[in-house]
């Protein structure tokens, strides 16, 4: 992710926390979390007043759609009650929480989080390189010696190329010779790690999709829309209140249970596409994430597809 796209995404993070604060605190007592908002402050000073007010339209969107799922926002207890809003550090997502925005209430131990995407689907950015074991970091079953012997070779090459400063442009045969045998590899990978242990696949849904449930909210600028979508996995979300209760059902999703394929997409020498059961389907694409050679790529991992019960709600700006 560039610098601009980093900017962009925590400014609309910040216009996020400043609409939810201001919608509900004419229901009852909220504050924000400040230490946890000042990378995301610093962000939105950086923005024009243009662009700031692109963000606040966003961000006013879908509140409406996630009170009408999440009472317990706006349904207050008592003087002690308090709302609290935060954003999470990037040191979560490592630890497996891939929600970007907490609101939470103490009083009755409750949270849910939002995952913020401003203008792009992709579920994550995973790096592959010499080192990177993703099997065991994504499904916790070690990559073996026939992924390894297929990819130093490569990453060695591009670690030669790194030293003598040639661009990814220049490179005419990355392709052939970097992004199809890596991703064969990290194909033939997958597949042997889950004729050794079927469980692998509802184990890598869960590291894309992270250890909590969340609602994931897509600014769309181009078409002035907002999507909200609910991850609900576990249940976590869509909970009654005491007096107030939700007129937008939450249904929970199902996590796959098996692999049906995993293949390179059609005419393509850096995309794998991976469909599972329960409706879940995935693409990954080997890019490149720098201007000069370096011995480590990225994936840019997307949902093709995701189970009937992931509920999907297009929210129009004002």
């Amino acid at each position: 992710m560039s610098a601009k796209s980093n900017y962009q995404g925590r400014a609309f993070e910040y216009a996020c926390i400043i609409e939810l604060k201001d919608r509900i605190e004419d229901k009852r007592p909220v504050i924000i979390d400040e230490e946890s908002v000042i990378a995301a402050r610093k962000a939105w000073k950086t923005q024009n007043e243009t662009e700031q007010k692109l963000y606040l339209r966003a961000a006013d969107a879908f509140i409406d759609t996630l009170f009408s799922a999440e009472p317990l926002i706006l349904e207050c207890d008592g003087n002690n009650d308090v709302i609290i809003l935060s954003i999470n550090k990037d040191s979560d997502a490592e630890g497996g929480d891939v929600r970007d925005i907490v609101i939470t209430r103490n009083s009755i131990c409750w949270d849910i989080g939002l995952s913020m995407k401003h203008n792009h689907f992709a579920a994550k950015h995973s790096r592959l390189s010499a080192r990177i074991d993703f099997g065991k970091k994504w499904y916790n079953s070690p990559c073996n010696d026939s992924y390894w012997n297929a990819i130093k070779p490569i990453f060695t090459r591009l670690q030669s190329l790194k030293e003598e400063k040639i661009a990814w442009r220049d490179m005419m045969d990355k392709e052939d010779t970097v992004y199809f045998p890596i991703v064969s590899a990290f194909i033939a990978e997958i597949n042997r790690a889950y004729k050794m242990d079927s469980t692998i696949s509802t184990r890598l849904i869960s590291y894309l999709l992270g250890i909590r449930d969340f609602y994931k909210v897509v600014s769309i600028d181009q078409k002035q829309m907002t999507e909200f979508q609910s991850f609900n996995l576990r249940g976590e979300l869509n909970k009654n209140g005491k007096q107030i209760k939700s007129t937008l059902f939450i249904p929970k999703a199902d996590l796959p249970t098996e692999i049906i394929s995993l293949r390179f997409k059609p005419n393509s020498k850096n995309t794998a596409e991976l469909y599972l059961n329960n409706g879940w389907s995935l693409s990954f694409r080997i890019h490149n994430a720098s201007t000069i050679v370096e011995p480590s790529l990225k994936f840019d991992i997307q949902f093709l597809g995701v189970p009937a019960n992931i509920i999907t709600i297009n929210c129009r700006w004002k």
